[in-house]
């Protein structure tokens, strides 16, 4: 199921919300407003990774590492989060089918509803907001162009054959995408 409406929710339902998107497409801009909703909870990788592993992320293989630690802690704490009854936004990457086949699993084991949105912004976009925030200094990672480039390299966009339900938020000239306030 893919969308490029606004996705309808129900917050008397748990629900387990993906984010996929290239570094800069606004993914934890999106994330914050999904959580804004009641009984919603927030779980930032960025955040657990910075926190739980400070100065040892230097590339991508220590990333892959240490995410793949926090994946296989977070997995069954997500899904007791959503058997209690609340919503989950995972800021957590759905950028490969390997890490779209765990959030599916965490989805089944929770036995909720899940919706993955897809952000789908160009690379010079996203590349612009990515320098703003590394100027801005308020994001616990720094990320190049080339790492930019490196990290995008393993970005596989979402399709419908591996059973998640696709919201997609398409950046549109005028500025205005699912993060800036367009699509929810």
């Amino acid at each position: 199921m893919s969308s490029t409406e606004s996705s309808t929710f129900d917050a008397a339902t748990p629900t387990l919300h993906f984010l996929c998107g290239k570094i800069g497409a606004g993914k934890s801009t999106l994330a914050a407003r999904l959580a804004a909703r009641p009984r919603t909870l927030l779980l930032s990788e960025d955040r657990w990774l910075a926190a739980l592993y400070p100065g040892e992320i230097v590339d991508v293989t220590d990333y892959g590492r240490c995410a793949s630690r926090l994946r296989n802690a977070m997995g069954s704490h997500v899904a007791a989060l959503a058997a209690a009854g609340l919503s989950v936004v995972l800021d957590f990457p759905a950028n490969t089918r390997r890490s779209r086949e765990w959030l599916r699993a965490v989805a089944v084991e929770a036995g909720c509803a899940h919706q993955l949105h897809y952000l789908d912004v160009p690379d010079p976009v996203c590349k612009a907001r990515l320098r703003a925030r590394n100027a801005a200094g308020e994001h616990p990672f720094q990320t190049s162009d080339a790492e930019y480039d490196a990290i995008t390299a393993y970005f596989v966009e979402p399709d419908e054959s591996e059973g998640l339900r696709i919201v997609k938020h398409a950046w549109q000239e005028d500025g205005q995408d699912a993060a800036a306030g367009g699509l929810l």
